[in-house]
């Protein structure tokens, strides 16, 4: 029988998932369309594969599984699965038609929505992904200033000229990597350091799960401002989540471009990039940056009716408080088992990530006996509380209710010194991610 969300669980039984699987691994290279979803983020052998419906908070299965899902769909789901509002608006619209041979009203409508609750949106360029925007930004910076180089701070996508300074950056000529370099978040004399007149932009995630120290955003905007260098603000996971109007609003910065696709939208496909109209002039003729499905419908629909519903129920401060609630009840019971030393659960109420310190052992073990334990309880763990408005006090109190079964089974591997005898599948992948060995440059490469 199929487990329902209950502490008594046995492992799941994911004999469906499996199938599906060894099928997948005969047609597909790769087999996920998003690393974060697949198979190296789940532990082979207790964690389900595949999910085949998602209501409110929750997710199920191919084996009929339920879960509570704090992964959001890595980010889009901002109210939650199948939420009645964003799908009538998308059903409303599907009886109309999906995708058209000339421009959709609703293209301009959303555009005036995005302009009135994002602080830079004197311009809007609707566009399908989060890659797509960005790589439009840095594009439209690199005409606007005539500049080459780019830096840049976070994960920016797939696209050529960020994904170079990777590991994964085979099948890029050497001259494209070479025109990006990395920075170390809230390093602002670094940044001052390397900033030259080479430099078209500089782009960055306003902030992972560390805060930005007092004056860092608003000091980076004043000397890229100084320089003649484009400031972009990467909002995939801040826009629409800690704000209204995302980080720029949150923070009172304004950066001159910022791109957006996660929680706009609900789930439905869409990218959005704003910014000073000055710059933004330059797609009219200039930069070409063009999708034929850009202007689709149903993902149209469904982005207004996201963002009215975020705008009118006040969604960020739910996902705050609903948020601190598992961030400070987690690091409570952390303390509580004498594990505080261990582990801690970080950053914005929104978005947090559960660590663990280097004397608790290896990470990534430890990452993947939580999940086991987790996943047996049924919460679908990945290590993250990406919260949406359909989370409830229920699933709050009852994943607290996991973790303090769970804390002590973890605290017990940790002293054992064997964490590995403790899992039942396989240990978790590292998380792909720029995160380390910043190579920042310019000043004309150093001085050549």
């Amino acid at each position: 029988m199929a487990n329902k969300i209950q502490l008594t669980n046995n492992f799941p039984i994911i004999s469906e998932s499996d199938k599906i699987y060894e099928r997948a691994l005969k047609v597909q290279k790769p087999v996920t369309q998003t690393l974060a979803k697949g198979p190296g983020q789940f532990t082979k052998g207790v964690a389900p594969k595949y999910l085949v419906k998602g209501k409110g908070s929750h997710v199920w299965d191919a084996d009929g599984n339920e879960f509570i899902d704090f992964n959001a769909a890595i980010g889009p789901v901002s109210l939650g699965y199948a939420y009645p509002v964003v799908d009538e608006a998308i059903r409303r619209q599907l009886e109309d038609g999906i995708t058209f041979s000339l421009m959709h009203p609703l293209e301009v409508e959303l555009a005036e929505l995005v302009q009135e609750v994002i602080p830079n949106a004197e311009a809007v360029k609707i566009a399908k992904t989060g890659a797509d925007v960005c790589s439009a930004a840095i594009r439209v910076a690199r005409a606007f200033t005539g500049r080459d180089k780019v830096f840049c701070c976070g994960y920016h996508g797939w696209h050529d000229w960020y994904i170079g300074i990777t590991s994964r950056n085979a099948g890029i000529p050497e001259a494209i990597q070479d025109m990006t370099y990395t920075f170390e978040y809230n390093d602002i004399e670094s940044i001052k350091a390397a900033l030259d007149e080479t430099v078209a932009a500089l782009i960055l995630e306003p902030f992972i799960f560390e805060a930005p120290k007092p004056g860092f955003l608003q000091e980076l905007a004043e000397v890229c401002k100084a320089n003649g260098t484009l400031l972009i603000f990467d909002e995939m996971w801040t826009g629409f989540r800690i704000a209204l109007g995302g980080a720029q609003e949150y923070f009172n910065v304004k950066a001159d471009l910022a791109v957006f696709s996660k929680a706009c939208a609900n789930g439905m496909p869409i990218a959005l990039l704003t910014g000073r109209a000055d710059v933004m002039e330059l797609f009219n003729n200039e930069v070409f940056s063009y999708t034929t499905f850009g202007g689709e419908a149903l993902s149209l629909a469904a982005c207004i009716a996201t963002i009215n519903e975020l705008r009118d129920e006040n969604v960020p401060q739910y996902l705050n408080e609903k948020g601190a609630l598992l961030k400070d009840g987690y690091n409570q019971l952390a303390k509580v088992f004498g594990m505080d030393q261990y582990t801690k659960c970080i950053g914005f109420n929104c978005r947090t990530m559960v660590t663990f310190t280097p004397q608790a052992g290896n990470g990534l073990e430890l990452k993947t006996l939580m999940q086991q334990e987790m996943i047996k309880r049924g919460v679908l763990w990945a290590g993250f509380h990406n919260m949406c408005y359909s989370h409830s006090s229920q699933d709050i109190a009852y994943t607290l209710s996991a973790y303090h079964e769970v804390l002590p089974i973890v605290k017990e591997a940790i002293l054992s010194g064997d964490v590995k005898s403790y899992l039942k599948g396989e240990v978790l992948e590292a998380v792909f991610r720029k995160v380390s060995n910043y190579n920042i440059k310019p000043k004309t490469v150093a001085e050549a």
